[in-house]
């Protein structure tokens, strides 16, 4: 009798679990829903504007010299926010930290700040849509996932080294992969690092820029670019290694 109770109450468990993880999708999705919905409708982006930032530097400036611990936490804060929720401004807040904390500690400010958004949107996606995905394309996905997954490490971290790839499509595709958390979080932290860096240090020289174009010079994606294909050297490496001789 105990076993027979058992087995008759392990479908309603198992219908429960699966009502409770669908109302967490739905309640996760609203929220997301609310905040970018909040940051379109009262123009939050005008704050997040080059003219803005050269507008309220000497303020800006100010208030992180007095208040720098503060600063520092405000700023990684509205990083995390941004990377997390893929809102437009991440090179304003990147030229930003280049301006109030210098190049080496904007860096580091930013790659906390990017990485810690990144990998929420990451496991968002993650826990929303892989399950659907692999429902309804499982059997044309598996190869590529397998393939993915073993080279997953290099494939992101050219992925973040190219700046030709948006920064909030390599979070959501990668959720729909199979790569484990520490990897992606591994990646994502080496591979924006000389981006991070370019921008943060430009920011130094705020007063002459004029344009977001005049720091993207075709020289510096190309320098970003040959990083990213070193990145796969191991992966090309791997490939002709297992070819019989």
């Amino acid at each position: 009798m105990i076993q027979h109770d058992a087995t008759m109450t392990t479908p309603v468990s198992t219908q429960s679990e699966a009502s409770s993880s669908y109302l967490g999708k739905i309640l996760i999705a609203g929220i997301l829903a609310i905040a970018l919905g909040a940051f379109f409708y009262f123009d939050l982006g005008q704050f997040l504007s080059l003219n803005a930032l050269k507008e309220n530097r000497d303020s800006l400036l100010t208030f992180a010299d007095e208040h720098f611990a503060f600063a520092v936490g405000l700023f990684i804060v509205a990083y995390v926010v941004v990377a997390g929720l893929s809102l437009p401004g991440a090179v304003i807040l990147t030229l930003a930290g280049g301006f109030l904390f210098g190049g080496i500690l904007a860096t580091v400010f930013i790659n906390i700040g990017a990485t810690t958004g990144a990998t929420l949107a990451f496991l968002t996606a993650r826990y929303l849509l892989r399950d659907t995905v692999e429902q309804k394309f499982g059997k044309w996905l598996g190869p590529f996932q397998e393939g993915f997954a073993k080279n997953a490490f290099s494939y992101l971290l050219t992925l973040r080294l190219i700046p030709l790839f948006p920064f909030f499509v390599v979070n959501l595709v990668s959720g729909l992969t199979r790569v484990s958390v520490g990897t992606y979080i591994a990646a994502t932290a080496i591979g924006i690092v000389p981006g991070s860096f370019v921008y943060a240090y430009a920011g130094r020289q705020l007063g002459t820029i004029n344009s977001l174009k005049e720091i993207a010079s075709p020289n510096v994606i190309g320098a970003f670019v040959l990083l990213g294909l070193l990145a796969l050297v191991p992966v090309v490496y791997k490939r002709f290694a297992a070819k019989p001789v």
